[in-house]
């Protein structure tokens, strides 16, 4: 299932995932920087679904906060 998530790096309310329907808000304690923040949101994500993470790929948003997530059912 494809779901949009904003992900809002360097929180200090992380790791946390509000999900809204196929809307997702993910606050990361990890910078942006050299992808640390988008292996977190895979892990944290992987955890909250209960799935592999190399089972979840993003499919559009790589450097964004704006993100298309692929996550299976």
């Amino acid at each position: 299932m494809l779901y949009s998530v904003t992900v809002k790096p360097n929180s200090k309310k992380g790791p946390l995932v509000i999900a809204d329907g196929a809307n997702l808000t993910v606050y990361l304690c990890e910078k942006p920087v050299d992808g640390e923040a988008n292996s977190a949101l895979i892990k944290i994500l992987a955890k909250h679904f209960h799935v592999p993470k190399t089972s979840i790929t993003i499919q559009r948003g790589g450097k964004s906060r704006q993100k298309l997530i692929n996550i299976p059912d």
